[in-house]
């Protein structure tokens, strides 16, 4: 059903479940090294392959971060909780259960404020718990990657005992069309405040964070909620928004031709952003939850939490208005910059030496333009803060104008080398012999009479023409301010 017929129709009620790979040196309960890239199976112990009489140990290292993300999400930390076992068959689960936490997680009762469309939406946060991720199944044969039609599977256990943390949301209601938007900047969020907490690389690509979309629609004037869906796994900031989306179309689509909603997982697809059924949503029963025996129970002391709140970094709300306060930038502009990560460049930037404007100016327009063209992200373009801060600097000092730096920063993102180097090399430095200019000018004075005639007859608007014919001359290189005062000069005008 089309999107906005689908939202004419029904409410939308949203829930995610983000699982974050915390950046620990070991795993969770072994002392294997979680370094990403491994040769398959070369980080594995007895006790991450769960081999008889192998005994786990926490990691006290990510208890603590996972108690810095509930405090950074205004979570209650608990005085007290237990890890339960999970149980479940999967085959990239050594133990047939994983060690996570049930009906006593760690932290428990936030919330994190989002701003969407110049709106505050505060999102409720149910848990963050603490568990141990799974292995990794890689279907070989077939056209879709997936073990339906795959030849034979394969399993690499390094990731297996990676700890894990989920943070739950509670249900998000009140979104209405921009339910999409609400997702994508909640992870967003999300994924720029465990960054600011230096507690994982939060590396969607390499899947050190991933989040479950889960969608229902009630009808309007309803106030039952309907049967939720939950996408798994999906890996990008852009994904969480077409799962969303395309979950409101095609549930509405079912409800309207008088079907039910299945409660279950499903696939997210890139290439298509359609979702394609997985299994049937177990019920918490169905995993048989029961307190872990072989670990004691967690106790964080009320003065070690508080010395770790104590210890929390600016987070990203709290900087980026500081940041825009002291830039002078609009609300508008502000979001521009954050919607595509490009705070902490032009940060960097300014940083560097660049004035905030100029920073702002080349990072938002003629960056950002190449980003969107290459289909890279910002941050991943082959170029420096430093090196951009470069260029300004040259612009500021009459070394380059703008054409001439744009054409800089294509010869850096082309891997010409620095920005002087690319000047050099390229001969774009701007015409500032004012013997060489002078004589430019007069050759464009005497190609163009006619303009000149009209400019010493009092008509000074017609100089664009001979300044146009001075810019083309020198090949963009000459100071466009200075060439026109040059042309006045010699016409005997002045303004």
């Amino acid at each position: 059903m089309p999107y906005d017929e689908a939202l004419e129709r029904f409410e939308p009620v949203l829930g995610l479940e983000t699982h974050v790979e915390l950046g620990t040196a070991s795993k969770m309960f072994c002392g294997c090294p979680t370094a990403f890239g491994a040769a398959p199976n070369t980080q594995v112990c007895p006790v991450c392959l769960a081999l008889p009489g192998s005994l786990p140990t926490a990691n006290a290292q990510a208890i603590e971060s996972t108690i810095k993300i509930g405090l950074a999400l205004n979570c209650s930390i608990a005085s007290w909780c237990r890890f339960a076992r999970k149980n479940y068959f999967y085959p990239d689960m050594p133990k047939n259960y994983q060690i996570s936490q049930y009906d006593e997680p760690l932290c428990f009762d936030g919330h994190l404020d989002i701003e969407v469309e110049g709106r505050t939406i505060r999102v409720g946060i149910e848990r963050v718990h603490l568990e141990e991720d799974t292995g990794k199944s890689t279907h070989v044969g077939g056209a879709t990657g997936r073990i339906h039609g795959a030849d034979h599977s394969i399993v690499d256990y390094n990731r297996a005992g990676i700890p894990l943390v989920e943070i739950v949301t509670k249900p998000i209601e009140g979104t209405d069309r921009m339910a999409p938007e609400v997702a994508k900047a909640y992870v967003t969020e999300l994924r720029e405040l465990v960054r600011a907490l230096g507690v994982s690389d939060v590396r969607m690509e390499e899947g050190s964070m991933r989040s479950d979309v889960n969608v229902s629609l009630m009808p309007r004037g309803s106030a039952e909620w309907g049967t939720r869906t939950e996408t798994k796994n999906v890996n990008s900031l852009r994904s969480v928004e077409r799962a969303v989306r395309f979950e409101i179309e095609r549930q509405a689509a079912v409800l309207a031709d008088g079907g039910r909603i299945v409660q279950e997982t499903r696939h997210f697809h890139e290439d298509t952003g359609a979702t394609t059924s997985g299994r049937s949503k177990e019920e918490a029963q169905d995993y048989r939850y029961f307190p872990e025996p072989d670990l004691v129970p967690i106790a964080p002391a009320a003065e070690w939490v508080e010395s770790l709140r104590a210890e929390l970094p600016e987070l990203p709300s709290v900087r980026r208005k500081r940041l825009q306060n002291e830039w002078g930038v609009s609300d508008l502009d502000m979001a521009a910059m954050h919607n595509i990560d490009a705070i902490g460049l032009v940060e960097a930037t300014i940083a560097a030496g660049a004035p905030p404007a100029d920073a702002r100016k080349w990072w938002m327009g003629e960056l950002a333009r190449r980003a969107n063209e290459s289909g890279t992200a910002l941050a991943d373009l082959p170029i420096t803060p430093d090196q951009v801060a470069r260029v300004t600097a040259m612009v500021a000092g009459g070394a380059l104008n703008d054409k001439l730096a744009r054409q800089v920063l294509e010869g850096v993102l082309a891997g010409e080398g620095t920005p002087d180097d690319v000047v050099s090399a390229r001969g774009l430095q701007i015409v500032n012999d004012e013997g060489e200019l002078s004589s430019i000018i007069d050759q464009v004075i005497l190609d163009n009479a006619d303009a000149a005639d009209k400019v010493r007859s009092g008509k000074v608007a017609a100089a664009g023409a001979l300044v146009g014919g001075v810019m083309k001359a020198s090949r963009g290189k000459a100071d466009a301010g200075r060439a026109r005062q040059l042309i006045l000069e010699k016409l005997g005008v002045t303004e």
